[in-house]
Parts: C-alpha cells; sequence; structure tokens
C-alpha cells in the first residue's frame, strides 16, 4: 500500500479530492497538523463525496509526531526544488510520499535533512507549482503503475454500444 501525507494541508478541497483518490486506488492517507480547515468541512466532504467514510487516514499533531508513529518510513518528499524527478524514483510498495501546504510546501529544513529523497515534477520555468491534487494524483499514479497498479482492476468494463 502507498502511504499519501500532506503536510498542514491548508485547502479542504484539495484535502477532499486527494482522499477520493487515495480512496479509488488503496492508498492511506496521512495529514499533519495544523490544518488549514475543519475536516468536518463541507468543502472537505463535497469534494471526497460519498468516498470519505471508506478512507483510511490518519492524523498527526506534527511532523515529530508522524516520525515516531512511523518508524523506518522510506519516505519521498515532493518539492519544486528536487534534483530528480518523480519518475526517476523506484517506489517501494508501503513508501511514504509526502506533499507540503499549497502556500509555501514542505518546510526547507526537512527537505534538507531529506534531500536524497526529494522528487519533482518537471514543469515549464515560469511556473511555480501544480494544483496539490494534481501534483498527488500525477506521483500516486507513477508509484502505482511502477508496483503494477496493487490490487486495482486493471481492465475495463464496455458494455455494447
Amino acid at each position: 500500500m502507498i502511504n499519501i501525507v500532506l503536510h498542514e494541508p491548508e485547502m479542504p478541497a484539495n484535502t477532499g479530492n486527494i482522499g477520493r483518490t487515495c480512496v479509488a486506488t488503496g492508498a492511506r492517507l496521512h495529514l499533519i497538523e495544523p490544518l488549514g480547515f475543519i475536516l468536518n468541512d463541507k468543502m472537505v466532504k463535497r469534494a471526497g463525496m460519498d468516498y470519505w467514510d471508506k478512507l483510511d487516514v490518519t492524523r498527526y499533531v506534527s511532523y515529530e509526531d508522524f516520525l515516531e508513529k512511523n518508524p523506518g518510513a522510506k519516505i519521498y518528499m515532493a518539492t519544486t526544488k528536487a534534483k530528480y524527478t518523480y519518475a526517476e524514483t523506484h517506489y517501494e510498495d508501503d513508501c511514504y510520499i509526502m506533499f507540503g501546504k499549497e502556500s509555501a510546501g514542505i518546510p526547507e529544513d526537512i527537505l534538507y535533512a531529506n534531500s536524497e529523497n526529494c522528487i519533482r515534477i518537471p514543469m515549464l520555468p515560469d511556473i511555480r507549482s501544480l494544483n496539490l491534487s494534481n501534483s498527488v494524483a500525477v506521483v500516486l499514479y507513477e508509484a502505482l503503475r511502477q508496483n503494477n497498479f496493487m490490487d486495482m482492476e486493471l481492465g475495463g468494463k464496455m458494455s455494447k454500444m
């Protein structure tokens, strides 16, 4: 199972969309506080639709709390500052992929301490960043592809036309 970690997310709609993506892919969601919204916020539920109750989600009071409760976790950190792209990385089953808050990303002290595990999504030079929920989807699906889409349905169901 792939783990998605959001460090201090600020926008409920993004978190709701990410939660829905996690449910659809069998990924676990980890939320590191403080959150920029209340988890029962109607925007979270609207974006997550009726999937939110199926989401495997864990909250942590801080980054340190997250590390303490997930000892030895292999964590990849998504940032626009990374040397390597997300496609140049091999994602192990049960790895963690961390994304920072919408306004500032992952704090630089955390990035520096984990620079060998930082990844980025290539973009044109004048673009600051992608939407958080889009970024999660891009990297998560690459990790799933590398792991043969663990337990996911690969065949489509087409009805007669």
